[in-house]
């Protein structure tokens, strides 16, 4: 079986975004230090273009090879001219408002994203899937999350879009590993306590 990973960037009060989505203000703490890190552990999630900007569009994936995320996160590819953000992966966007794909690489879900998730998750791969975002995917996806990994930025939002999107309910996780980064970064990995 394989896992799903919500693998997100948040700010230290737990949002993904500021009111409107906008994660920008997290860019700054993307040093060398943390894109050598995100190079060599997860280069899978980093954008086509960004990858061929850093110059290892070749690199191998290391932890997935398929990508869910909302219509929301897949816009802000769309809002640049990008189809594909994740060419690497195959690409999977949950929206009931896209009536038909702009990219073949790109599957779109209008309907039961759980039933289309636990069908991902039963193929044979020794890679994993990444939910990228957001907010309501990871609500209506949470208990299908098998680990999260949680890129923690020293910032504070005081409001804006959480990590879940979904009503109140306890949920629990064993923290795995910690690392801190010199720029007061920090990658949190838990698993799911079942």
């Amino acid at each position: 079986m394989r896992k799903l990973t919500y693998f997100i960037a948040c700010s230290i009060d737990g949002f993904i975004g500021d009111p409107s989505g906008d994660a920008s203000s997290m860019y700054q703490f993307v040093n060398e230090e943390f894109l050598e890190f995100l190079k060599t552990q997860y280069p899978e999630t980093i954008s086509t273009e960004g990858r061929k900007l850093l110059g290892f569009h070749g690199v191998e994936n290391q932890q997935f090879d398929t990508v869910i995320q909302g219509r929301a996160s897949y816009q802000v590819a769309l809002d640049v001219n990008i189809t594909s953000p994740y060419a690497q992966l195959r690409e999977i966007v949950a929206s009931r408002t896209l009536k038909e794909s702009p990219d073949p690489n790109v599957e779109l879900v209008s309907d039961d994203v759980v039933a289309r998730v636990r069908e991902l998750k039963a193929e044979n791969s020794r890679l994993g899937i990444w939910l990228c975002g957001g907010s309501q995917l990871a609500g209506e996806l949470i208990d299908e999350i098998d680990e999260l990994v949680i890129k923690t930025y020293p910032l504070v939002y005081g409001s804006g879009m959480p990590m879940f999107g979904s009503d109140f309910a306890p949920t629990a996780f064993a923290l795995d590993s910690v690392r801190v980064f010199d720029n007061g970064a920090l990658v949190r990995a838990y698993s799911r306590t079942r």
